[in-house]
């Protein structure tokens, strides 16, 4: 690659978001673009996290593209290396081999306002400069790691989930699961047939449903492979049966009380001690915190080798690991299922935009941008899965492939414009699109079932979830509307000057 590549557009990332952006890209007919990738592979959040266990919580059929269906999946929910490999499968059919550059973290990406493009800094000290910037480094890629006093100094393992450590054995071993979100839930069941002794420290419950996961049948990839239209229609049904969940946890949280006598019959099958019983149930609504899926989780916590300390890690003293309740316990590793950077991820420290100021500055009261997308002062600048697109039901890919039409007309509109020309949010758009968002939160059961959960930021404010389905934001994210940006050109005298300046050099 030459130490100074000029491209229309950079894609940061190659997960699902930067994949996707990718793809459309070339179906868009746009060639000029790259990549650019931290790790030496692609995959995003499927390829870090590697733990055992580690499968994803949404349909197969639904947790794909809608461009690139996959009649092969081998099981209903699939497991990281399925995943993975489906996305090493995307790169390969869809010819970005050769847009990518791996092994190119960004360090740093500023916006030029003379020249209107951005200048992207990898560690490896190439520099990249794009006329547009799509950001699709994904809420879930940077670990969340404690900082509990005495943790430095433990003197066995410690590693976080999403940086498993493949030498450690932990056969017969002492071992403390910091954390019970959506990663924990998939370790404990795996780790404790071989730990000596599996020490579990909870700070809060969650829900959890029962996982309907099976073997897809040979005759039923048999029948999605010869007649393609059946795969289309189970995975336009899984996407129905979701939307139509949404109103429960958007307008009607009180409906979710059904889906909670399912969970706790899911727990009464399995914890028969009514003390444990006791530990393990939520007094908060469910659906205020990611719901999870597992039919291993309870029966594995039943296990005589097993602790359930309700209690987060608040010390560690040499070996012995201490709970805020002051409960001790030897152990020869720890492993950190803490979670991630969501509402203030490391890579908004690394984007200077037009007034000079990070991301981070600019969001330090919150994450906000127009339709998820774009950023006040941060011209032709879009990231992929933004503030508020997440969802707590159903499949991110469908708001990826929602966002990437959005992407995709981004650019025709800069093609409209012709030039040199960038599109920068009006602050007045930002501050309105983020006002509807947070009226429509606020009767939500992420902001009103009673609990505390990685969708809130520093202030409180839910920045994560998208208040509403899936048709909603594919409707509000099909075409730009040119009003909410302000259109920004180079000088014309600076032009003017430039164009002497080029031809008397010719």
């Amino acid at each position: 690659m030459a130490q100074h590549e000029h491209v229309r557009v950079a894609v940061i990332g190659s997960g699902f978001g930067g994949l996707g952006a990718a793809v459309r890209l070339r179906r868009e007919g746009i060639t000029d673009f790259v990549i650019l990738e931290r790790a030496g592979s692609v995959g995003g959040t499927w390829r870090d996290n590697s733990y055992p266990g580690c499968a994803c919580d949404v349909p197969s059929h639904l947790y794909s593209f809608s461009f690139a269906p996959n009649p092969d999946w081998p099981r209903t929910f699939s497991g990281q290396e399925h995943i993975r490999a489906y996305l090493e499968h995307v790169a390969d059919t869809f010819g970005l081999r050769p847009h990518l550059r791996l092994n190119h973290e960004v360090t740093m990406m500023r916006w030029d306002g003379d020249e209107l493009h951005w200048v992207i800094e990898s560690a490896n000290g190439t520099t990249v400069v794009a006329d547009v910037v799509v950001s699709a480094t994904g809420p879930l890629s940077d670990p969340k790691m404690p900082d509990i006093p005495g943790l430095a100094d433990f003197p066995g393992k410690v590693f976080h989930s999403a940086r498993w450590d493949h030498d450690a054995d932990l056969t017969g071993k002492r071992v403390a699961m910091i954390g019970t979100g959506a990663s924990a839930i998939q370790i404990v069941p795996a780790l404790q047939p071989k730990a000596a002794r599996l020490t579990l420290f909870q700070r809060t419950p969650p829900w959890v449903m029962p996982r309907m996961d099976r073997a897809i049948s040979g005759a039923e990839r048999w029948l999605h492979r010869t007649l393609p239209f059946t795969g289309t229609a189970r995975r336009g049904l899984l996407w129905g049966i979701r939307e139509l969940q949404v109103s429960a946890f958007t307008k009607h949280p009180d409906q979710l009380g059904l889906v909670e006598r399912i969970a706790k019959s899911n727990m009464a099958r399995s914890i028969k001690d009514p003390a444990l019983r006791a530990k393990l149930t939520p007094s908060y609504r469910i659906g205020c915190k990611r719901i999870l899926l597992s039919s291993a989780y309870y029966p594995a916590l039943a296990q005589p080798n097993v602790d359930v300390v309700a209690s987060g890690l608040s010390e560690v003293r040499g070996s012995t690991v201490v709970a805020s309740d002051g409960t001790e316990a030897e152990v020869d590793a720890i492993v950190l299922g803490t979670g991630f950077h969501v509402t203030d991820m490391p890579i908004a420290d690394r984007v200077v935009g037009a007034e000079g100021v990070t991301l981070a500055e600019s969001w330090k009261g919150g994450m906000r941008a127009l339709r998820g997308a774009s950023a006040a002062g941060f011209p032709n600048w879009m990231t992929i899965i933004g503030p508020n697109t997440g969802l707590g039901n159903s499949s991110m890919i469908l708001m990826i492939e929602a966002q990437l039409n959005y992407m995709a007309d981004y650019l025709r509109q800069l093609d409209v414009l012709g030039g040199r020309a960038a599109l920068d949010a009006r602050p007045s758009a930002v501050g309105a699109w983020n006002r509807r968002v947070q009226d429509r939160m606020r009767r939500t059961v992420w902001n009103t079932g009673g609990c505390t959960s990685w969708y809130l930021d520093a202030n409180g404010r839910n920045t994560t979830v998208w208040p509403g389905t899936t048709a909603e934001f594919r409707r509000a994210t099909r075409t730009v509307d040119i009003s909410e940006y302000q259109v920004v050109r180079v000088p014309a005298q600076r032009d003017a000057k430039k164009a002497v300046a080029e031809e008397v050099a010719g």
